[in-house]
């Protein structure tokens, strides 16, 4: 073959492989948000219906795209319905509003269950031996682009959006969290200055919550964020986007430095949240 026309053919290739997808992904945006599918939001999250005209808009818009990317996988025993899929890709899409980012670029399966579901992981001792433990979860974030969710809890936390407990906000600030390539509580930012002032806010505030658990002491976050700070990011995220004025009111740097990263203020949509 002509190499010149090799080179051409490679070319053009390329070319339609980068252009296929992005008018697939346009033609999937442009088929507009069922209305059925609007009614599943103003059902089962709890704040759709207080969010302002445009980020309703804006969050349909990162749903389609979510569920246009996106494989969901149904396990012990559960079908995927679109009142699932539509749900869980809501509540994922509520930390990207603003952004103006890719859609959870590194994402590619979510994995429901029914119900709380078993995990087994190996865990390294101090003496070096490996243990298999297992454990029952709500959810999980895996760096290999899959989230792992319970759907009778998903459902329950958003509903009630205003207890501080959700798993998904919880998994997909994981996701988030991890970005970066190191789930170590800090997700891309902009600018030195920006690291700065999180490690500085959430350093601190990370040792006041363990400092509180380990005294028993109750805390507007769930203690379970004093395990590390990954966990510490995904359950500040719960609290942010669920308890905005209490956050805001009791813990006013961190709450700033959560508005900048997430650019919403929850506080403008919360209040009075059943």
């Amino acid at each position: 073959m002509n190499p010149w026309l090799f080179l051409f053919l490679v070319c053009v290739a390329i070319v339609l492989a980068l252009w296929i997808p992005r008018v697939r992904l346009k033609r999937a945006i442009n088929a507009g948000f069922p209305p059925a599918w609007t009614a599943m939001l103003e059902q089962n999250i709890g704040i759709y219906r207080r969010l302002p005209a445009n980020l309703r808009e804006q969050l349909q818009k990162l749903v389609l795209q979510f569920l246009h990317e996106k494989t969901f996988t149904g396990v012990a025993g559960l079908e995927i319905t679109d009142e699932i899929r539509v749900t869980i890709a809501a509540e994922a899409c509520m930390l990207i509003l603003n952004r103006g980012s890719d859609v959870y670029p590194g994402l590619r399966y979510i994995i429901v269950y029914p119900t709380a579901f078993i995990a087994r992981h190996n865990h390294v001792n101090e003496a070096g031996v490996v243990d298999l433990s297992a454990h029952n979860l709500l959810g999980e974030s895996w760096h290999n682009g899959k989230v792992i969710l319970a759907w009778d809890s998903v459902l329950q936390g958003a509903r009630n959006f205003s207890d501080g407990q959700n798993v998904a906000l919880h998994e997909f600030a994981h996701q988030l969290d991890n970005e970066n390539g190191s789930a170590d509580g800090a997700p891309l930012l902009v600018g030195a200055s920006s690291y700065r002032s999180w490690a500085r806010v959430l350093s601190g505030e990370f040792a006041e919550l363990q400092d509180d658990t380990r005294h028993g002491r109750q805390s507007l976050m769930n203690h379970y964020g004093a395990t590390n700070p990954a966990e510490f990011f995904a359950v500040a995220t719960e609290t942010f986007f669920e308890k905005p004025e209490q956050m805001a009111g009791h813990h006013a740097e961190l709450f700033a430095v959560l508005k900048d990263y997430y650019r919403v203020d929850p506080r403008e949509w919360s209040s009075g949240v059943d």
